[in-house]
């Protein structure tokens, strides 16, 4: 059984949710210990613990350690069946990394999978339904399977409610990624989502994009949907080109200014359109997993990130494959497998 530290590296969730993966994938159990003991409620959280019962659910694993607060978790998978399944957080934990600990299992699946999750959509510290749909989604689907995700209802902090429904179509193995330049830019659009909020919002936000990067009205975008439980806000500029598409978002909270939620998109939109990198720092980090999989591939990125390095080395002590890191300018690096 492989033994794993949770306070390694960054030391968060990720790690467990990048096991848990690896280990429906490969057949491997492991026994992980420190979960995530360096952060302010240490242990598993409601979240975390779903991730955990899911996975538990699809690969028939034997496991010990699932409870809230279990800094302590033993995982045995068997075997990985695709078919019908919904998965409630309970609360407003994200969807969307739940979904990324589950898929890449039931993308090599023997069956196709419909995955029906509930809870948070739009969450802070996670990627928000829009930057799963337009940006990681196409690149999976560039590797072989067919994944298609729609949001049913949003679902924000603290609410929670959300609800994702997706179909998988898989594939025995997964096509190689390269990604080493962009090419040419083809569009550049912003989006407003807006749920149980007035009109304005969207419209100061979509003004203050519009200002920053030039963008005409037929590239300004608002999706009313009050389908969801509370109020919420998301604010993406999608970036599209020839060979990538890149999503940057930020999501309106109470007593913070419409303006400033929009600047904040604006700042990491136009700092990825001044450079000549094609994948973002949480783009690269979602990537690795996908490559090693793989088993070959490559990107080009930014300075790697904590959450990057340390998902680097979890996924090595999985398949003893290491990553070929190399810096190629002062700002941009190349991660890759071959």
């Amino acid at each position: 059984m492989l033994k794993l530290d949770g306070s390694q590296g960054e030391g968060g969730g990720q790690i467990l949710r990048t096991s848990l993966a690896l280990s429906m994938c490969l057949g491997k159990a492991f026994h992980i210990h420190s979960i995530r003991a360096t952060r302010q409620k240490p242990g598993l959280q409601p979240q975390h613990l779903a991730a955990v019962k899911a996975a538990a659910s699809i690969a028939h694993a034997e496991v010990e350690g699932a409870e809230l607060g279990s800094q302590t978790l033993s995982f045995v998978p068997q075997t990985v069946e695709g078919g019908e399944y919904r998965f409630a957080i309970g609360t407003a934990g994200s969807t969307t990394l739940l979904f990324q600990t589950l898929l890449p299992a039931l993308i090599r699946a023997r069956h196709a999978s419909r995955v029906i999750l509930e809870g948070g959509t739009h969450n802070p510290m996670a990627p928000p339904f829009e930057f799963l749909n337009h940006a990681f989604l196409p690149l999976i689907n560039r590797m072989g399977p067919t994944v298609k995700a729609r949001l049913v209802r949003p679902g924000y902090v603290p609410a929670g409610g959300g609800e994702l429904d997706i179909s998988i179509q898989p594939l025995s193995h997964l096509r190689p990624l390269t990604i080493l330049q962009r090419g040419k830019l083809r569009e550049t659009r912003a989006e407003v989502l807006l749920s149980h909020l007035p009109a304005h919002i969207a419209q100061r936000e979509l003004a203050v994009i519009a200002e920053s990067l030039h963008l005409p009205d037929t590239c300004l975008h608002t999706h009313f949907d009050n389908l969801a439980i509370g109020p919420g806000n998301c604010v993406s500029v999608i970036i599209t080109t020839e060979a990538i598409t890149e999503v940057f978002t930020a999501l309106g909270k109470r007593g913070l200014p419409a303006e400033q939620v929009a600047s904040q998109v604006v700042q990491e939109a136009s700092e990825y359109l001044a450079s000549d990198i094609p994948v973002g720092h949480y783009l690269a980090d979602q990537l690795l997993l996908p490559l090693a999989l793989a088993g070959s591939g490559r990107f080009i990125t930014g300075t790697p990130s904590l959450h990057t390095t340390t998902n680097m080395t979890v996924i090595q002590q999985f398949t003893e494959k290491k990553f070929k890191l190399e810096q190629v300018t002062s700002t941009s690096w190349s991660i890759g497998l071959s």
